[in-house]
């Protein structure tokens, strides 16, 4: 499913708020293990806190649990190391299952943002146990005077949540973000944060840039690096100006890098549309790559991306056209940008996921390139859909194969065994999950394998349609080979859900591989739904 569409600075007195109000410290002691929430940053209108959880015992913690209550009027808009459910003003933090123990002494952090200026919470417990230590003033002494122009109503944190990356070894997490999101979709970079998906995703890809004329050239220079984002939208609350050097997605991506230090974004060069370009640089691959390198590197955009992704749509195979380069070609191109990128970028791939006998996966060597790539993505869904307008209905993201499946082969499993088969390792793989649905109308049968008219009405494509809004619209009524489908009058949907994720990661775990892979962002609910199934699947 690739388809590729067409700083003002604070005021003094800003800064002088934030000096008056940070740091005010509130503790609570359940025994030795003691909780410190910290108001790291107070800007009237919302603030940042550290909860710090120190272990004062001579034993390690294997676990902790903070309850407490948020002060009425007081909601948080978003959190990162630790597992937060909200009841109300109830709140609940648990440890972070892939975190491990709290050895004795030591200390550990989570933290959150929320609306208002900063009041302690109450009722705090650890554990299970009261928390001592009484509560503090609701507004704390300043240690300045205060300022004596109001601060804007919505100014941003003057200092980025602090993140924790995920553990030596942990399971990638890797999603798409599509340029014109940035258009009628509205998903911004910044969405990223405010979601929560940040903290819990490993990479981005960035989709997509073109292959014009065998060689990697930008595909919109507006949503790239041109459009400048308001306060609103930008990542950090910051304007752009007219005559600052970098703007559009690109500087959003930096901000964000800035604010999640662990995460890391790839280049990602082709799609579905972009793809014909291939087949020249197949006949010149060190040029290509020196292209490639070019425009992943320009220092226009320098420490924005960490690497480069070939989403190929289909080496020595068709797809929106066709390429015969033959089965060398797509070990040579990858082979001439390993050479150019060195060992410290990140080449990586999505390629097919055709498990059938003499289908996309045998039509090249991807065994030959897997030594030259960090990894690949076999995208484990589009397998059926209402290209075929007359169905049979089937769901276009099939774990494993099931009776009356409309084409052997075509399924997440039969694509993970055959590249295995050919010497690809399972830590090298990550499994294809999509945000969307795929669907037919003019539908009678509830089960798969019924007649259709056309595809059922999506929102942007006919077909097709987001999780966010089939959740609602057309909610899953049962499951089939891994996956989720439901009927909603005469139209017909298949897409994954949180518990089919789940099933899922399970399998991406017990198969050895080395994460998932998803596209993309702006399917999922404003608050990561499947991300976080994909995350806590994976832990």
């Amino acid at each position: 499913m690739k388809r590729s569409l067409r700083r003002a600075m604070w005021a003094g007195a800003v800064a002088a708020l934030v000096v008056a109000a940070v740091p005010v410290t509130s503790a609570f002691g359940a025994g030795s293990l003691t909780t410190t929430f910290a108001a790291s940053s107070d800007w009237g209108s919302g603030h940042e806190v550290k909860v710090t959880v120190t272990n004062g015992t001579t034993s390690p913690v294997n676990t902790w649990r903070i309850e407490f209550d948020l002060p009425a009027g007081t909601t948080i808009s978003s959190f990162w190391d630790a597992d937060v459910t909200r009841t109300g003003n109830r709140v609940v933090a648990v440890k972070k299952s892939w975190a491990g123990a709290l050895a004795a002494g030591a200390s550990t952090s989570w933290g959150y943002i929320a609306t208002g200026a900063y009041r302690a919470p109450t009722n705090c417990t650890v554990n299970g146990a009261a928390c001592g230590g009484g509560t503090p003033p609701t507004t704390p002494p300043p240690t300045t005077a205060p300022p004596t122009t109001a601060p804007p109503t919505t100014p941003p944190p003057t200092t980025p949540p602090p993140t924790t990356p995920p553990p030596p070894g942990a399971k990638k997490v890797v999603g798409y973000f599509v340029q014109w999101g940035t258009y009628q979709r509205n998903y911004q970079v910044k969405n990223i944060h405010t979601s929560g998906s940040a903290a819990k995703m490993t990479h981005i890809l960035y989709a997509f840039a073109n292959t014009t004329g065998g060689r990697c050239t930008i595909g919109d220079s507006y949503a790239d690096y041109e459009k400048a984002f308001t306060a609103a939208d930008s990542v950090d609350g910051v304007a752009d100006t007219w005559d600052q050097p970098l703007r559009g997605n690109f500087n959003q991506l930096k901000k964000l890098k800035q604010m999640y230090p662990h995460l890391k974004v790839i280049f990602s060069v082709g799609g579905w549309t972009w793809s014909g370009g291939f087949t020249q640089a197949a006949q010149n691959p060190q040029a290509f790559a020196d292209s490639c390198y070019n425009m992943v590197n320009d220092s226009r955009w320098a420490g924005v991306f960490d690497g480069i992704d070939i989403d190929w749509e289909y080496p020595n195979a068709c797809g929106l056209t066709c390429d015969n380069s033959g089965p060398n070609a797509f070990k040579n191109v990858i082979s001439a940008l390993r050479t150019k990128f060195g060992p410290s970028k990140l080449v990586t791939a999505a390629i097919t996921a055709d498990g059938s006998n003499g289908g996309k996966i045998d039509a090249a060597d991807y065994a030959g390139a897997i030594n030259n790539l960090d990894w690949i993505m076999p995208m484990t869904y589009d397998y059926f859909g209402a290209f075929n307008a007359q169905g049979p209905t089937a769901p276009h993201s099939p774990l494993t194969s099931y009776t009356g499946i409309p084409q052997a082969g075509f399924n997440s499993d039969a694509a993970i065994q055959k590249l295995k088969s050919k010497g690809v390792p399972a830590s090298k793989m990550l499994l294809g999950v999509g945000f969307y649905g795929r669907g037919w109308t003019g539908v009678t049968q509830t089960t798969p394998g019924g007649t259709a008219t056309g595809p059922a009405p999506g929102t942007y494509e006919q077909g097709i349609e987001d999780y966010k809004v089939l959740k609602n619209t057309c909610p899953a009524t049962a499951t089939i080979a891994g996956t989720a489908y439901a009927k909603c009058g005469s139209n017909w949907w298949s897409y994954d859900t949180p518990s089919t994720i789940t099933g899922k990661m399970t399998y991406s775990k017990n198969q050895g591989l080395g994460g998932a892979f998803f596209w993309e962002l702006s399917g999922d609910t404003s608050n990561g739904e499947l991300i976080t199934a994909i995350r806590n699947g994976l832990n």
